[in-house]
Order: structure tokens, then C-alpha cells, then sequence
């Protein structure tokens, strides 16, 4: 077997739905044995599993294993403690106060295992006066202001697409186990993780910070515009389709107006800077458009590309998940599922010179793994595990 950098870590994973299940699917990625446990109906996004299974509960738990605790039974709380001496690591994102309420927080779980790493994933924390608020990215995304600066001008507050705020979320709380782990390695003790989704998104609004702080107003919805000082900056619409492009210097602003036929324009000075082309924003977004409205998208995108300018196509769905260079890189991968049919499943977006990538394993089925896990960990007898399945307890 290929050595993985966390290879030999074993973590606890009682996540669902996005966030934390995205940290704990990196983790299983770089090599950490996951295993996922869950209630007896299964994580929320399984909708009962089977063909039914939604992608993107397949492409957050790839490479885990599953089994089944029932929690609130006596029994399943001596499991999972029984199991939390023998991990590294134990995720859940429970709303704030379950696992306490369970008699299983951590508290609990560090006079259990004083080397545990206990990741706590939230909407708003542990702590402060909102810590009880209940949280999805949809809302999310309104308190920590995306919704704000999201949407055309004039218009209401719109949301970005996808789940930004779980996947900012997982990646921080992945961010801070690895950052716990090696806080193990100097000090033999573990650490409670704590990440709430609310900070987790803060940063990524920071062109929108310096704008309020430097001008004391409130960023507007501007659609395909940013807060800074910048043109051109936009999305430009082509005889079939869109392309989005900005330039970041002098050089690329010239080689954009040689390209559109607006070689006029070098050298005047109303257009000598971003911050002073800013001032033209409709003018050169226009003009953009003039050239842009009679070429196809791919030819747009080719010639801009050429001339060393950032543009991209303004692609769909279908277009990212079919895209060659994923595909030749290997992050997305087109495989044949017993009852899903064709699937294709992304890697792990984080690449490690010197450690191969681990070879990507469908999701496990539900309790698919309680005996295999329950002898390995705790050393369980055939008898014993068919016992707990027949009180219901796994």
C-alpha cells in the first residue's frame, strides 16, 4: 500500500450533510481511515440511499466507511466512547449543545482519550450570544453578508450559487484538525477544534471591506462587478454564450485595446490607471461588447486567452463536469457505480509532491462496515456485533 500522510489516523465521523463531511472526505483522501457514523435512517442527504443516493452525498463521503450507532441508546453511547479511546480524531457538526446533551461533548471525550482531537463545526460557534442559532448555507450566506454585495444592481439580495459557506466551513475545519494534529505531535495532548461558518466566510468578502473602510459606503449589488477600483472587470455577453475578464495591469489593458480595435485609446489619460478607467466603466464595457456580440464564446475566450489577458468562458454544470483538464489531471473521475450508473466523482483538489493520490473508492452504504470496524477497533466477537444489530443499537 502507498504511504498516505495521514495514514494511521483514525477519526470518528459523525458529520452530515456539507461541511463536515467535506473536511472528513479531505481527510480520507490524504489517507486517514474515516469511519462515518450514523443514525439508522443515515445521513440526511442519503434520502434513504440506494439508487436514490444524491451525488453529492457520493462525492462528499468517498473513501469513508459507515456504521450504524444509535446514539441515544445506553449501549451506543459505550460504543462510541469505546471507540473514541482507540481515535484521533472525532468530527461532528451537530447543532450547538447535542453531543452535550448526549453526554457525549467534550468534556467527556478528553477524560476518555486526553490525545483526542474533538472537531466541533458550527453555523455561529460554541459560544456568544447567537450560538443557538440554527444554520444552513442558505442563511448563512445572509448573516455573514454575501447576500448583500450578491445580485444585479437594483435588484434584491441574491444568494451566490452552490453552498459556499459549508465548503469555506469544511475547509477551515479541516484546516484546524490538521493544525490540531500537529499540535499533538509537540505537546501529546489534544485539543477541542472549533469552526463556525460565519467566520469561516469573513475573508472572502475582503474587497468589500477595504471598499467600506476606504469610502465609508456600503458596497452595492453590482452583478458581474467588484467593489474595488478596477476596469475593465466584467462579464461580456458573445454570440452564443459569455465570457467573464479582467485586466490586473497596464500590459494586459494594452494588448485588450489592440485586440478590440481601440488602439485610440493608449496613451490618453483619462484611461491611464484602473482607478481612472474605473470612471469609464460603461464606456469600455461597451466597447468590450461591441466586439465581443459578433464572435462565438469560444473564439472570445481563445483570442483574450492568447493575448495573455485573465478571461475564462462562463461555463454550466454540465460544461465544469466534463471538463478535459480536470479530467486529464485526474480530479475528476468518470466511474461506473453498481446502481447510479456512470458517476463522476471529484478527488481531492489538494496535491502532495512526494505522497500519490489515493485512489478514489465509492461511498459506503449504510452500516456497510459496523462489523468490519467494531472487531477492528474493539476487538468485537461475530456474536457480540449480532447481538448489538438485534437490540437495534448498531
Amino acid at each position: 500500500m502507498t504511504v498516505q500522510p495521514l495514514q494511521g489516523i483514525r477519526v470518528l465521523d459523525l458529520t452530515q450533510i456539507f461541511q463536515g463531511p467535506y473536511a472528513s472526505f479531505l481527510m480520507a483522501m490524504a489517507g486517514a481511515e474515516v469511519v462515518k457514523v450514523e443514525a439508522h435512517s443515515g445521513d440526511r442527504i442519503r434520502r434513504g440511499g440506494g439508487p436514490d443516493t444524491p451525488l453529492a452525498f457520493a462525492m462528499l463521503n468517498s473513501n469513508k466507511k459507515s456504521i450504524t450507532i444509535d446514539l441515544k441508546h445506553p449501549r451506543g453511547k459505550e460504543i462510541l466512547k469505546s471507540m473514541a479511546k482507540e481515535a484521533d480524531v472525532l468530527l461532528e457538526n451537530f447543532a450547538a449543545g447535542t453531543m452535550d446533551r448526549l453526554g457525549l461533548g467534550w468534556e467527556v471525550m478528553r477524560e476518555i482519550n486526553p490525545r483526542l482531537i474533538y472537531g466541533t463545526a458550527t453555523g455561529y460557534g460554541v459560544s456568544g450570544p447567537d450560538k443557538d442559532q440554527l444554520a444552513m448555507d442558505h442563511t448563512i450566506q445572509a448573516a455573514a453578508g454575501i447576500m448583500s454585495v450578491t445580485g444585479e444592481t437594483g435588484g434584491p439580495p441574491a444568494r451566490a450559487g452552490g453552498t459556499p459557506s459549508d465548503i469555506m466551513g469544511g475547509i477551515h475545519f479541516y484546516a484546524g484538525i490538521l493544525s490540531a494534529i500537529l499540535g499533538r505531535n509537540a505537546t501529546g495532548k489534544g485539543t477541542r477544534v472549533e469552526v463556525a461558518m460565519t467566520e469561516a466566510m469573513y475573508f472572502t468578502l475582503a474587497s468589500e471591506y477595504s471598499h467600506f473602510h476606504r469610502t465609508g459606503e456600503l458596497p452595492e449589488r453590482r452583478g458581474d462587478k467588484t467593489a474595488a477600483n478596477s476596469a475593465p472587470y466584467g462579464r461580456y455577453q458573445c454570440k452564443d454564450g459569455w465570457i467573464a475578464l479582467i485586466c490586473v495591469s497596464e500590459a494586459q489593458w494594452a494588448r485588450l485595446l489592440d485586440l478590440i480595435g481601440r488602439e485610440d485609446l493608449k496613451g490618453n489619460p483619462d484611461y491611464a490607471s484602473p482607478a481612472l478607467r474605473h470612471g469609464h466603466e460603461a464606456e469600455i464595457n461597451a466597447m468590450i461588447e461591441e466586439w465581443a456580440s459578433t464572435r462565438s464564446r469560444d473564439e472570445v475566450y481563445g483570442k483574450i486567452r492568447d493575448n495573455k489577458i485573465p478571461v475564462a468562458p462562463v461555463r454550466d454544470v454540465g460544461d465544469v463536469m466534463n471538463d478535459p483538464h480536470m479530467h486529464e489531471r485526474g480530479m475528476l473521475n468518470r466511474m461506473e457505480h453498481p446502481y447510479m450508473g456512470e458517476i463522476i466523482l471529484p478527488s481531492s483538489p489538494i496535491r502532495l509532491s512526494e505522497f500519490a493520490p489515493s485512489p478514489l473508492e465509492f461511498f459506503p452504504e449504510i452500516g456497510g462496515n459496523s462489523a468490519e470496524v467494531l472487531s477492528d477497533w474493539l476487538g468485537m466477537s461475530e456474536a457480540d456485533i449480532g447481538s448489538l444489530a438485534a437490540e437495534k443499537v448498531i
